[in-house]
């Protein structure tokens, strides 16, 4: 296998270096594939050819759609009913309010699949009312913006959608249904942590547990969770595929947004939709940029250059596992979340493979390690939402954050040595 160095520290080399100058990242990533193809000699009409192959994909459709169902739950008067919810559920423990943040982020999760759009919603409604109940508005951000990564656990991610195309052959029923178990062990490991501090702090209590308070907020959010039946159980069922889901999921939300919930008129729909096309235009550019320095890797063989580099440090699956964990995690710190599926994946997953990690196991390691990405400086988007909504100086918020960190690493290291914890539900289910 003839090794093109040049061509490899022109392509990695030139990245880098706009990823640390702040360049935009789909620019990085394009100017240093054009780079990378004129060191090689080829053809600039690659480019355009790659580009429009990456996004010619049926099952990058659900995608849109996904996106465009999360703003319209989001915005559609849904965050206070799965807060009451979540109040009903676990408001009555000590440090009542950040357990109902948690809880909440799992619920609302589960209809926009966006930790920036979950702590942008539910951070502006619950850190000023936990800071108002005794909390410590530091403490407050950091509950909000750790849950909020749940979201992109628990399905419908798009995120999900993004790397089941990138890895290719992945059942994105599967993948919908491996979620959530490790959101929920995420949500409990948070749910620990904010325990310990709120016994520590002497945060109050909420009032007391209430089964008839319980099932009046499950009938009053039910429209809401149904949505996420919808897409997961009718994929899952072979009723329809993720693309069609998602297509029906957002006529459904519209429905429940404008018809039952009224927290959208049509003019808030319109507006709702204009955010859908910025947020849909930076994924799309991303996918279609990725794709060609995707195909500039496999020219130059550097997935296997790099497994073959990993796997000479050495043979101890337990030992690769944990490195391919640190190297996302790296990338998280530089990257955000989609170029990292985008780019990490075909490098990352033959290696995870050859340990015996499966696909969707894989899969779920990836989605949490960009997610602890989100929350650590200096490309934080999540953090920085955090500390922005919450009018925190970013210092104290990475602060208050640090136990979390330890929660989310200890799911992390939990998901990726015992794989039941994902493969459970879709094997039960038969969606493996």
């Amino acid at each position: 296998m003839a090794v093109n160095t040049g061509a490899i520290a022109v392509l990695l080399g030139t990245f880098f270096i706009m990823v640390f100058l702040r360049f935009p990242i789909a620019y990085a990533v394009a100017l240093s594939s054009v780079l990378c193809l004129l060191k090689m000699g080829n053809s600039l009409s690659v480019v355009c050819q790659q580009m429009v192959r990456g996004i010619s994909s049926f099952s990058l459709m659900a995608v849109p759609f996904f996106i465009t169902m999360g703003c319209l739950m989001g915005t559609g008067g849904i965050s206070e009913k799965l807060i009451a919810l979540a109040n009903s559920c676990v408001g009555w423990m000590r440090g009542g309010m950040a357990m109902v943040n948690i809880v909440a982020s799992y619920f609302f999760g589960g209809i926009s699949g966006s930790a920036s759009a979950d702590t942008a919603s539910l951070g502006s409604i619950l850190i000023p009312m936990m800071v108002d109940q005794g909390y410590d508005a530091d403490f407050s951000t950091a509950v909000t913006i750790t849950s909020s990564c749940e979201g992109l656990l628990v399905p419908p991610s798009h995120n999900m959608v993004i790397y089941a195309t990138t890895a290719g052959g992945i059942s994105v029923g599967a993948l919908f249904l491996a979620g959530y178990i490790p959101g929920a062990l995420l949500a409990v490991s948070l749910m620990i942590g904010s325990y310990i501090i709120s016994v520590k702090r002497n945060y109050p209590k909420g009032e007391k547990f209430s089964l008839k308070g319980l099932l009046k907020q499950l009938s009053v959010s039910f429209w809401a969770l149904a949505a996420v039946l919808i897409v997961v159980f009718g994929v899952v069922g072979g009723v329809f595929t993720a693309t069609e889901s998602a297509a029906i999921a957002v006529i459904y939300s519209l429905i429940v947004s404008v018809f039952i919930y009224k927290g959208l008129d049509w003019k808030g729909v319109w507006r709702v939709l204009g955010d859908c096309v910025d947020t849909l235009s930076i994924v799309l550019i991303l996918i279609a940029t990725s794709n060609v320095f995707g195909y500039c890797l496999t020219m130059l063989h550097v997935p296997e250059l790099a497994a073959s580099a990993i796997t000479g440090i050495t043979t101890n699956p337990y030992l690769l596992a944990l490195m391919l964990n640190l190297i996302l995690l790296v990338l998280g710190c530089i990257m955000d979340m989609a170029p990292i599926i985008l780019i990490a994946t075909p490098i990352l997953l033959p290696i995870a493979t050859s340990i015996g990690i499966n696909p969707i196991q894989f899969g779920i390691m990836v989605v949490l390690n960009c997610g602890i990405g989100l929350l650590t400086p200096p490309v934080g988007a999540v953090l920085f939402i955090g500390s922005a909504v919450a009018k925190e100086p970013m210092e104290r918020v990475v602060k208050a954050t640090l136990p979390f960190y330890i929660c989310m690493i200890i799911t992390l290291l939990l998901i990726t040595y015992i794989p039941m914890i994902s493969l459970g539900l879709p094997t039960l289910l038969g969606a493996m």
